[in-house]
């Protein structure tokens, strides 16, 4: 009875939402590519823009366009108040305990190499150790290469299976007490592989290490509540939830922010200047230097009020639905070799195509108006891990639909006979 019970509920939760009618609201896929409709199913690398958010844009530059902080006249202080106003929406998105634990930088990059600047530099030491994952987005590896070559700390890595799954008991085997901090991925951008974060930052505390969460992949299908994970810093990117390119997020317990130094100085992180001594302003402008990405701040608020308004409840039983639909059809076919298998996934379905090289498949599905990833996607480890130079990743949002896979498992069929 539990069984039929959970079944009929996730049914409902997957009918409850409509992808045809959430499609209309994402002008860009109302469109032909090469003389067919577009299956937009590059989601991983960037997603689609809402009517929402890109009206915001608009009425920003035609309405609202000045320099936020200080200005005095209407024009700064509404623009100032809808800036400041997303980031209290993103605050609110993570569970962040308040606004000033929120960082405006341009991405999940920046956000990354800010803490290897600022808290890396400050904290670590010769002798200390990393620890990464072997899933990890080059993101999340050459910032801490950089800084443990410039400190002699050590990198670490913790390997994964077959199935592209985190081995939790060779992390445990890896961290002692010369562990700074752990760094992972919370979804794989490579295989789609969730990984257990809550568990591994709870052990990264106890042995008085750190834990940095790449929620890049993570933020547009999962809930995340940064107090109740008990990260100590959170990153992601606003291109990746359905928000404008060129601005990110990093989350920060106050107590660190605190403690770490600026590591850019110019206009809005001080609060005095003299040519003797500068006083840094206090959270979150003290890493904001500069005149900061406004307009782009305030269409990423608009975009996770949208995502709140459709519900990640209802998106991450609509996307499971379609990742399982799409595995099995493509999985079907003759020659293809799903790259990354774990039991838990979102979104990512990476795989190759006998001997046929992904760039050469990207482009047979170009033609027929399908858009997919295809190369190393940046995790070049991953790769190496598989033993294959490269994959087609065909990543999925709410606005896909399973007759966007059944078109993505024709094109391939197409390009198997091409290529025999």
């Amino acid at each position: 009875m539990a069984a039929n019970s959970t079944t009929v509920e996730v049914a409902e939760r997957v009918t409850a939402l409509d992808p045809e009618a959430l499609r209309r609201d994402f002008p860009i896929l109302d469109q032909q590519v090469h003389g067919k409709p577009l299956v937009y199913l590059d989601n991983a690398a960037t997603t689609q823009k809402p009517r929402a958010v890109i009206d915001a844009l608009v009425h920003y530059y035609e309405h609202d366009n000045a320099n936020v902080h200080r200005g005095v006249h209407e024009l700064s202080q509404r623009a100032t108040n809808d800036y400041e106003n997303a980031r209290t929406t993103v605050q609110k998105f993570l569970g962040a305990a308040e606004p000033e634990e929120i960082i405006y930088t341009r991405g999940t990059t920046e956000s990354i190499n800010l803490v290897t600047a600022s808290w890396g530099r400050a904290n670590v030491r010769a002798g200390d150790e990393i620890l990464i994952s072997a899933m990890e987005h080059h993101s999340n590896i050459v910032p801490w290469q950089m800084l443990c070559e410039e400190k002699g700390a050590t990198l670490k890595v913790v390997p994964i299976n077959d199935d592209g799954e985190f081995l939790f008991d060779e992390y445990r085997k890896l961290l002692s007490n010369r562990t700074k901090i752990v760094a992972v991925n919370h979804v794989s951008n490579a295989l789609g592989t969730i990984n257990p974060v809550a568990d591994i930052i709870k052990l990264a505390h106890e042995y008085g290490a750190l834990a940095l969460i790449d929620g890049a992949q993570a933020v547009a299908h999962l809930k995340v509540n940064v107090q109740k994970l008990d990260c100590d810093f959170y990153a992601f990117s606003s291109h990746k939830i359905f928000g404008p390119t060129g601005i990110g997020i990093l989350y920060g317990k106050r107590a660190l922010l605190e403690a770490m130094p600026p590591c850019e100085g110019g206009g809005d992180m001080i609060k005095s200047v003299t040519f003797e001594k500068t006083i840094y302003n206090d959270l979150p402008y003290k890493f904001e230097a500069g005149t900061p990405n406004i307009a782009d701040a305030i269409g990423l608020g608009v975009a996770i009020q949208y995502v709140n308004d459709v519900g990640l409840d209802a998106i991450g039983a609509y996307e499971d639905d379609l990742l399982q639909y799409a595995t099995e059809r493509v999985g079907a076919i003759d020659g293809i070799r799903i790259i990354g298998t774990a039991k838990h996934k979102a979104s990512v379905l990476s795989f190759t195509l006998g001997q046929i090289h992904p760039h050469d498949l990207g482009t047979v599905l170009d033609r027929e108006g399908i858009a997919i990833r295809a190369g190393h996607h940046c995790a070049q480890p991953v790769m190496e891990r598989f033993k294959v130079a490269a994959t087609a990743r065909a990543s999925f949002a709410f606005y896909n639909t399973r007759d966007d896979v059944d078109r993505l498992v024709a094109a391939l069929e197409k390009a198997r006979e091409i290529f025999a």
